[in-house]
C-alpha cells in the first residue's frame, strides 16, 4: 500500500478548495436548470457534463466521488445513500434472472441476504465457498459465472482473502469482481491488485463519526481493446462501453440502476463524509495499531472460556496471510466467542466505556452480540458458515488509548 504520509496529504488536499470557500460545498438542490434546450439535451446524452437530476447525482456527491476515486486508484465513483444501496447498484446493473452470482467467504448479514433472499427472488441464483476453497472458485469461473463479490476482511469471520489469487482467476476467466472494502480502506487497494469495482459502507470508517449514512462504488478504467465487459458473456452493456470508453461502468450504473431504482447519496450525508475523509488516514492509521494491540492484550488476559480472535495472532489461521498481505493491519474488527448468548450478554452489559450498536469503523469503540441481532433471522448452519457462533462478540476498536479499551472487557470479564 501508499503509505499514510501519501494518504493524508492526499485527501486533505483534495476535499478542501485553495480559494474561495475552503470547505466543500452543500449543494442540496433537487433540480437544476439548463441554459437551452441545446445543453438540455447533451446533458441527458451525457456529451455535456453538468447536473440533471438529484437522483442521478449532484454536485456535493460528484465532489465526494472524485475524491473516493483518487484514494482507490479509480477512474470513477458513484455515491450512493448506503453500503447496501452501493451493492445493489452493482447487482442491479450487472445481472439479470439467470445470472449467478459467486460469493466467497464469510459475509455481513445484509450482504447475506441482498444475494440469498433479494436476488434470489429475481431469478439471479448464488453460490458461497470458504476464502481458500479454490477448486470450486475455478469450477464456477469456468462454467460462466458472470460476477464474483467477496469481502476484503470476513464481517464478522476475520477470514483473510488471498486477493491477488483470487483477481488473477476472475481475470483469467473475464469475470467481473466486486471487492466490499469497507473495513479496510487505504490498507488494501484492490483496483490496483486488478479487482473491477470497490465497494465501500462510507457510513464506517471514511465518515468516522456515525453521523452520515451512505456508500459508495469505485471503479476501474475500462481498456480500449480485450476488456473483460466486452465478452459475450456482457452482451447487453456492450453498447455503453462502445459509446462510453474507459469510464463505461459509471454510466452503465447510473443507467440500469441509479436512474431507475433511486440508490443516490444526499448531498448533506456526502458532505459529512467528506469532513470525515480529511482524517480518515490518521484515523486508520491509529486504530489498526490499537486493535493488535487490545486483542495481545485479551488474548492474554481474558478467561481461557473466552475466546479472542484477530488474525495478528499467532494462532489465527490467517496469521501468515496477515504478514504478508496486510502489513499495516486489516481493519478495526477483533472478535470474543463466549460459549454462550448469555454469558455474551453479560459481558456486554457490564461494559463502561464501549458502546453497544450494530456499527463499525467509528471513532468510538463498539460491540455486539451478533446472533441475537444482524443474524438472528439466520439458521444455525448459515451462521456457522459465516463465522457467527452462539456467543460471538464482534468489537470495533476506536481512538481511545488501547489499554483502557483492554482494561473495560477485561473488568466486564472478571465475574463470568
Amino acid at each position: 500500500m501508499k503509505d499514510f504520509n501519501y494518504f493524508n496529504t492526499l485527501l486533505v488536499q483534495n476535499v478542501g478548495s485553495k480559494t474561495g470557500a475552503i470547505s466543500p460545498a452543500i449543494i442540496p438542490s433537487a433540480a437544476y436548470g439548463y441554459e437551452d434546450s441545446q445543453e438540455a439535451e447533451g446533458i441527458f446524452s451525457g456529451d455535456v457534463n453538468k447536473p440533471l437530476y438529484a437522483r442521478v447525482g449532484n454536485p456535493t456527491n460528484t465532489k465526494l466521488e472524485s475524491v473516493v476515486a483518487k484514494m482507490e486508484g479509480g477512474i470513477g465513483a458513484l455515491a450512493t445513500a448506503s453500503g447496501m444501496g452501493a451493492l445493489a447498484m452493482i447487482c442491479t446493473a450487472f445481472l439479470r434472472a439467470g445470472d449467478e452470482i459467486l460469493c466467497i467467504g464469510g459475509f455481513f448479514g445484509g450482504t447475506y441476504t441482498l444475494v440469498n433472499e433479494t436476488l434470489k427472488r429475481f431469478g439471479i441464483s448464488n453460490t458461497f465457498c470458504g476464502v481458500d476453497d479454490f477448486e470450486h472458485i475455478e469450477t464456477k469461473l469456468r462454467t460462466g459465472v458472470k460476477l464474483v463479490m467477496m469481502e476484503s476482511v470476513g464481517n464478522p469471520s476475520l477470514r483473510l482473502p488471498d486477493m491477488k489469487r483470487i483477481t488473477d482467476l476472475c481475470n483469467r476467466y473475464e469475470t467481473i469482481l466486486v471487492v466490499d472494502n469497507t473495513a479496510t480502506p487505504l490498507l488494501v487497494q484492490p483496483l490496483e491488485i486488478g479487482a473491477d469495482i470497490v465497494v465501500h459502507s462510507s457510513t464506517k470508517n471514511m465518515s468516522g463519526h456515525s453521523g452520515a449514512l451512505g456508500g459508495i462504488a469505485v471503479f476501474r478504467a475500462v481498456k480500449e481493446e480485450n476488456d473483460k465487459l466486452l465478452t459475450p458473456k456482457y452482451e447487453d452493456i456492450h453498447k455503453f462501453v462502445h459509446k462510453m470508453g474507459e469510464k463505461a461502468f459509471v454510466p452503465i450504473c447510473k443507467k440500469r440502476a441509479i436512474r431507475d431504482m433511486g440508490m443516490t447519496a444526499n448531498a448533506f450525508g456526502s458532505y459529512l463524509t467528506l469532513l470525515g475523509l480529511e482524517t480518515l488516514s490518521l484515523r486508520v492509521e491509529r486504530v489498526n495499531k490499537s486493535v493488535a494491540k487490545v486483542a495481545k492484550i485479551l488474548d492474554e488476559k481474558l478467561p481461557s472460556t473466552i475466546t479472542v480472535n484477530h488474525p495478528s495472532l499467532p494462532k489465527s489461521e490467517d496469521y501468515a496471510r496477515y504478514q504478508l498481505d496486510y502489513a499495516e493491519g486489516c481493519g478495526p474488527l477483533l472478535t470474543l466467542d463466549c460459549g454462550t448468548k448469555e454469558r455474551a450478554f453479560a459481558l456486554l452489559d457490564r461494559l463502561k466505556l464501549v458502546i453497544l450498536t450494530a456499527n463499525i469503523g467509528d471513532n468510538r469503540t463498539l460491540a455486539l452480540h451478533m446472533g441475537s441481532t444482524i443474524y438472528r433471522d439466520f439458521d444455525e448452519e448459515t451462521r456457522l458458515f459465516l463465522g457467527v457462533t452462539q456467543g460471538l462478540i464482534r468489537v470495533s476498536v476506536g481512538l481511545e488509548d488501547p489499554q483502557v479499551i483492554a482494561e473495560d472487557f477485561l473488568q466486564a470479564a472478571r465475574e463470568l
